[in-house]
């Protein structure tokens, strides 16, 4: 079962559910059998979910379904469906009025591996009742089911239970009305009209080329996935793999979708299966990484980052809290990674508790820490790709005050971005620098904001939506003490006037309450920015007992975002840390180390692969 199977379509049946498989029409030239189900009356939600795990986890949802139980894909991939039969999402228990009758017989179709039709009792996420129609086909691989296809057509249930707790009557009347305006808004279509837009939509009458170029270019990669099932022709179309690569440009920026052209296992796998990989994320897997080489002397609290498919380890505490200052690359193209000690020129002074961070293509660049004389504030850039590599000290104006433990980050290729970190006497900052990398003089500029974020050092800043940072966790400062966070920032830097924003937290300026299961608070923890701006969130320094290698996911361009937990196969590092974490060719978090909490054995390394077969 393919991902780009959708079901947003009218019908011309009024019995409900009805579908076609292999396209019934008489028309012999028809391209050929269509591989996936097609549906024929809406609305209807369309949900695919994963039958070789035992518990049928959600892996696919469509448009119709999110409008119609208030429930985003994000918060529901990975989960059974069962979870509709609960009012409300925090919810435990199946609500009474759900027939346990049907609930069973579900459950013997599931596992005999037939279809089920039958009519259910569900709850929109405030809470309020709809009655499911409902419709399960098994789909078979070879010789096996490998996925289940739920289709549900909708309508109000005449139940009063009044609201949900916590909710009010507004919310539920609106999430009637919506309904209601789906119902309202798709016209059923003349029956015996079996391929069901080519003879009422004037769009395809347009030319392939139109098509694709002005109309499909401009959609996201959820959307074209749906789209390619509504007809053989735009079927056809969304198959094209030129197609395929402009939209996830638009999605993801040209930047993303120019480091995984580098990617050779990226390519083999086409832009249309990673698009549906990196946007599911049905595919990530834990996997152990023996390279060979040696990172000499032994060492901790370095910083490491990736150019291109290399990853870069600087600097980082020797014996006796040596400050060091050796750089050395791994590539992980090559059919034996090893570490490799790059002998590179007017090398920075030793130092500990810095960031590295990548900017405009192979130019790596380092900031603050501390060294033998204490913190710093410098700034050096290393063209890696040179002959021979040589460090050069950039010296901005107006620097901020020399730190450790900052957060870093960059922007458009060419801006560093800094932001918190320890001063001297251990006092925490809540400032934010940029300097801009391009220019023959850079200078340091403060952004200034009329609020900040508590001050805080051992956080993370990611960039995502082009120009726009989050902040998250930390060792945060409140009054005379300091806990660590999990609250979340963000400002967007394309603003005339830039300011924090406050996601989600408690006892912050405009502080929410997040839905979904917000990660514990924690410090010196990873931050992965995926493709189309969700972050994710694992490892550092966790509060209680809680573990750390527990994936959280965010995604801040949602209306009301809400934190999820990822769970994926294999087995995970038992720590992981920040600045020695990073992401290569934007499908792979390496983490270095991991195995305990002093000892770094960075001759064993852990993979977070995004995607399947990118190696």
């Amino acid at each position: 079962m393919e991902w780009d199977s959708n079901s947003d379509l009218s019908g011309d049946d009024d019995d409900a559910v009805s579908y076609i498989l292999n396209g019934d029409d008489e028309d012999d030239d028809a391209v050929g059998p269509l591989p996936f189900p097609v549906l024929q009356t809406a609305p209807c939600g369309f949900v695919v979910t994963d039958a070789l795990d035992p518990d049928h986890p959600i892996i696919y949802v469509n448009a119709v379904f999110e409008m119609v139980t208030g429930y985003r894909a994000e918060e529901v991939l990975g989960r059974n469906c069962r979870f509709l039969q609960c009012r409300g999402p925090f919810a435990k228990r199946r609500h009474p009025l759900v027939d346990s009758t049907v609930v069973s017989e579900i459950r013997r179709c599931l596992e005999e591996g037939v279809e089920f039709q039958g009519e259910l009792l569900n709850f929109r996420k405030d809470g309020s009742p709809l009655m499911n129609r409902l419709r399960l086909t098994p789909i078979y691989g070879d010789d096996e089911i490998t996925h289940v296809i739920g289709i549900q057509f909708f309508t109000e249930a005449n139940i009063d239970l009044g609201p949900l707790p916590g909710s009010t009557i507004k919310e539920s009347t609106k999430s009637s009305d919506r309904l209601h305006s789906v119902l309202s808004s798709l016209h059923p279509l003349p029956v015996g009209d079996r391929n069901v837009t080519r003879g009422v939509c004037g769009i395809l009458q347009l030319s392939d080329e139109v098509l694709s170029l002005k109309i499909l270019a401009r959609l996201t990669p959820r959307d074209i996935a749906s789209v390619g099932s509504v007809c053989r022709q735009l079927f056809e179309l969304t198959k094209n793999e030129d197609l395929w690569r402009i939209v996830c440009q638009n999605a993801w920026g040209s930047e993303t979708t120019r480091v995984l052209e580098t990617v050779p296992g990226a390519r083999r796998l086409g832009w249309g299966r990673l698009a549906r990989e990196l946007t599911t994320l049905e595919a990530a897997a834990w996997r152990k990484l023996t390279v060979g080489g040696a990172v000499e002397p032994s060492r901790c609290n370095f910083s490491a980052c990736a150019v291109g498919n290399r990853v870069v380890l600087f600097g980082g505490e020797g014996v006796n809290m040596q400050p060091m200052n050796d750089t050395f690359v791994l590539d992980l193209n090559s059919s034996n990674p090893e570490w490799q000690h790059v002998q590179v020129s007017s090398p920075p002074p030793g130092r500990w508790g810095h960031t590295l961070s990548c900017v405009n293509g192979s130019r790596l660049v380092v900031f603050g820490g501390c060294g033998r004389q204490g913190l710093l504030n410098d700034v050096f850039v290393l063209d890696l790709d040179a002959k021979p590599p040589t460090w050069r000290e950039i010296s901005g104006l107006a620097p901020p005050l020399p730190r450790s433990w900052h957060s870093s980050c960059t922007l458009d290729g060419t801006k560093l971005i800094v932001s918190g970190g320890c001063a001297d006497s251990g006092v925490l900052l809540s400032d934010t620098f940029l300097l801009d990398l391009s220019m023959e003089k850079p200078v340091w500029r403060e952004i200034p904001v009329a609020w900040t974020p508590p001050s805080r050092l051992g956080h993370t800043l990611s960039v995502y939506g082009g120009r726009k940072i989050l902040m998250f966790g930390g060792l945060a400062k409140s009054g005379p003490l300091r806990f660590r966070s999990s609250d979340v920032f963000t400002m967007d830097l394309s603003e005339e006037e830039p300011c924090w924003r406050c996601v989600t937290g408690s006892g912050m300026p405009g502080a929410g309450n997040p839905g979904g299961i917000a990660p514990p608070p924690r410090l010196d923890h990873v931050a992965v920015t995926l493709p189309g701006g969700r972050i994710l969130i694992f490892g550092g320094s966790v509060a209680g007992l809680h573990s750390a290698s527990q994936l959280y996911i965010l995604d801040p361009t949602d209306e009301k975002p809400t934190w999820r937990i990822l769970n994926v196969p294999g087995r995970p590092p038992r720590f992981a840390w920040g600045h020695s974490t990073c992401v290569v060719g934007g499908t792979r978090a390496i983490v270095l180390g991991g195995q305990t909490g002093e000892e770094w054995m960075l001759s064993e390394l852990h993979e977070l692969s995004l995607a399947s077969s990118v190696i």
